[in-house]
This record gives C-alpha cells, structure tokens and sequence, in this order.
C-alpha cells in the first residue's frame, strides 16, 4: 500500500507537467515495460498474431511496443481525470460528430465505447457536459486506484457506475430517466450470456448485453470511440451515427455487427485497442486453449 501511494504521488506531481511531457514520460516507460513485462507481452503477441496473420512479425512486434507505449501514456495521464478541473480536461479531450449524439438527445440511448486506450478519457469528457451517465463498473484489485477511478468517472454531474453483479435492470432504469448508458461491449466473460461471433475471423466469446439493453430500453446505439492524439495535442472523442435496425430479431448477428464495426476502428489505430486482454479465453466447444 506504501508503493501505492508513492506511485499516486508520483502521478499527481506529473499532472502539473505540459501533456507533451507526460506523452514523453509515459513513451519512456512504455518501451521499458514492454521489454520487462513478458506474459502481457505473451498476450499482446498472440491477439495480433490472431488477428493480423498477414501481417509481418515485425510489423506485430512494432505495434505491440506502439501499444505498451500508448497503453502507459494513456496510465499516467489519467492524472488529469483524478486532479484536473473541467477547464482543462475540456481542453484535453476535443469532441467531434457532436451532431451524431445530439441528433437522438432525449432518448433512451447506448454510448458504445470499445476497449481503446482512450475510453476513460472519453467517458470523463463526456460527463462534464453531459452528465448524468451510466456505466457498469469492476472493481479494481487496488483499493486505492479503486478509489481513484471511481472518483474520476463520477466527479462531475453525478454520473452513477452500476456494479457488473448488479445486472442490466439498474442500467435500464437509469437510461429511462434520460442517463446514456456509456456501454463497453468487448471483453471475454466466459460463455454465459455470450455469442461465439467472429472477430477478425476469430471465434470469439461476446457478451450479448447490447442488443439485449437496447431491445428492453427501446435505446439507441450511437458509438463514440476515443483516439490518443501524437504527444501533446491530447485526445478526441469521436461520435458515429446510431445504428439503423438495430438491435434487429437476430442476436447473434447484432453482435456480429458490433464486432464488425470494432474491426473497422482496430484497423484505423491498432496500436490503441487493448491487446493485452486475454480476448479468445474462452473457446467454442472442442477448440484448444490459445494462451496455454
């Protein structure tokens, strides 16, 4: 706990820095965690290899390090989230296809933000205009980056974070009273509510709450996917169009869709998805293990 709180310490301090200088710090120690972190780094190199086999190994080692690099920035900045006023984090945080968001302001709406390195930056930008919002939340193993992350997500607008073991009917209720629900759709939670749906041609276990949400609260699903921005220029919270004829009477081929459109962001900034998820965990019956 000592070691966590002189690491919280740390990251206040470089708060104070321009964002181009904890662009820098967080490159740095990305590229020497990328050369001591050997299971993550074991992780990372077979999502890509999964997902990219056409691809070089070269090609995969370099956006693996590219990652470990943005992975690390996007860590340290989230000083900003936890210290910074809304001044600067509006600075920070740029916000584009506004007119997407606002064109379904007033109904029940879903915020599909995947698994970039930027989507507390922009889920945090959001709710100091926005807010209320509502999103599912786990708990950290760390009380104190716990505490930490929770205030970040919640300290503006009274935005409420719903516990996973809660289930989807607090997230309904709340999207009911005219909350967006900023929805993250793509990790492995083993089997159980999941669709086997390809992801770059992979099976892969996807949990089916979207299209269930949006059917039982007659929601909107417009994306909104956050990209890291070259050293200190920040981030921008991109806005898509809500999704037409959806969810439709095919769930498995609403999660397709899904995985589809994630696909297509993936390939426009690799090295900002989260690779170092174990994201093909769980496998189709019959299929072997591939992180064993």
């Amino acid at each position: 706990m000592i070691l966590s709180r002189i690491g919280i310490f740390i990251l206040w301090l470089i708060h104070w820095l321009p964002l181009a200088a904890q662009a820098g710090i967080g490159n740095t120690l990305g590229s020497l965690l990328y050369a001591v972190a050997a299971k993550r780094r074991k992780i990372g190199a077979i999502n890509l290899m999964l997902c990219f086999p056409e691809w070089t190994q070269q090609q995969r080692d370099r956006v693996l390090r590219q990652h470990f690099q943005a992975m690390t920035r996007a860590a340290i900045e989230h000083g900003e989230l936890w210290w910074s006023d809304r001044k600067r984090i509006n600075r920070i945080v740029r916000i584009e296809g506004l007119a997407h968001f606002q064109a379904v302001s007033g109904e029940p709406l879903i915020l599909l933000a995947p698994h970039f390195i930027g989507l507390d930056m922009g889920g945090v930008r959001l709710s100091t205009e926005y807010a209320p919002l509502v999103s599912m939340y786990s708990r950290l193993k760390n009380p104190l980056f716990d505490q930490l992350m929770f205030h970040a997500r919640t300290r503006f607008g009274q935005s409420r974070l719903i516990s996973r073991h809660e289930g989807v009917r607090p997230l309904i209720r709340e999207m009911k009273q005219g909350a967006p629900l900023y929805y993250l759709p793509d990790q492995d939670f083993g089997a159980k509510d999941a669709v086997f749906a390809p992801f770059f041609g992979v099976p892969a276990a996807t949990v089916n709450a979207l299209p269930r949400i949006a059917k039982l609260a007659h929601a909107k699903v417009v994306p909104v996917v956050t990209r890291q921005l070259p050293g200190g220029q920040g981030y921008v919270a991109q806005f898509y169009p809500a999704w037409d004829n959806f969810p439709s009477d095919d769930i498995a081929a609403d999660v397709t869709r899904m995985n589809a459109f994630i696909e297509d962001r993936v390939r426009e900034m690799p090295e900002q998805y989260f690779w170092l998820h174990k994201r093909f965990k769980t496998r189709p019956p019959g299929e072997a293990k591939l992180y064993s």
